[in-house]
């Protein structure tokens, strides 16, 4: 039993997805594929007799991170620090549910597995509308391609064996529930050629490719995004639009070699995880 414990959740950015709506949440989500990122959350549960949740310092409302811990049937002080940009496709709210669920089952001595406190978290999320196939891949790592909507066992992964470099500019917020809540037919339609294409060469190539002609087709593009993505393609770059945010993630050195001034990190090859305190070594 312990007092306090702390997640490491990666950032995940979608390339391309399709919507798939279910009645049971942990079967309801999301086709496609994205990158996880070396940067990410770190969220800290600790025991509490009412529930509240801060994200860098800041009191803030959380409905995935509060449904998790509801269905746990426990209340807890939840921080969460981060250097990714909040609704702008990082999967942010994915990885406070995440990380609520890996944290909070070992302080509350829960006894849940992996894949049921990842399909507690989905489960979360998609119930509260702020996503559809960040936590999965959260839980997976690397450059994950989604099959199968949903959490384990009905949710199917698999990825792209490759690692990259990753830079990447947010320029503003964009509603991942009015997205997602609205219709979706076309959007889908688009996000299913472009799985076909990555299951059917599944390289970190074709997967820039998809991703950028389904946010052309899926109508998803701002005009600030668009030139942005066409100045890398122009400095022989490659980079797309993150789902769902105003944000441009390149590989590489795409948007440095553009004239930007992106931030930087690497995808990121192990899923979200507890972090082992020293104490935890002593002895």
């Amino acid at each position: 039993m312990t007092d306090e414990a702390t997640a490491f959740v990666p950032g995940h950015v979608t390339g391309f997805f399709s919507v798939h709506r279910a009645d049971d949440p942990t079967e309801a989500g999301s086709r496609g594929a994205g990158l996880t990122l070396t940067d990410g959350v770190e969220v800290t549960v600790r025991r509490a007799d009412e529930t509240a949740v801060y994200l860098d310092d800041t009191s803030i409302e959380m409905e995935p991170v509060e449904r998790v811990l509801s269905a746990l049937g426990v209340s807890a002080r939840v921080t969460a620090t981060t250097d990714l940009p909040v609704g702008s496709g990082f999967g942010v709210s994915g990885a406070m549910a995440l990380g609520t669920a890996l944290t909070a089952n070992a302080v509350f001595d829960a006894n849940l597995s992996e894949n049921e406190l990842v399909t507690l978290a989905h489960g979360a999320e998609v119930q509260s509308g702020t996503g559809l196939g960040d936590v999965v891949a959260q839980a997976r790592g690397g450059l994950p391609i989604r099959l199968e909507p949903g959490a384990p066992p009905t949710g199917t992964l698999d990825g792209i064996p490759a690692r990259t470099r990753v830079e990447y500019l947010a320029f503003g917020e964009l509603s991942t529930e009015t997205v997602i809540g609205g219709d979706t037919d076309a959007l889908s339609q688009a996000g299913t050629e472009a799985l076909s294409r990555v299951v059917a060469e599944p390289t970190l190539a074709q997967f820039m490719y998809a991703a950028r002609r389904f946010a052309r087709e899926a109508g998803l593009l701002t005009e600030r995004v668009r030139d942005t993505v066409v100045d890398v393609s122009d400095a022989g770059g490659e980079a797309s639009m993150a789902m769902l945010g105003q944000t441009v993630f390149a590989v590489g050195t795409g948007l440095s070699d553009a004239g930007y001034d992106p931030a930087v990190c690497e995808t990121h090859h192990a899923g979200a995880s507890l972090v082992a305190r020293p104490q935890e070594h002593e002895g």
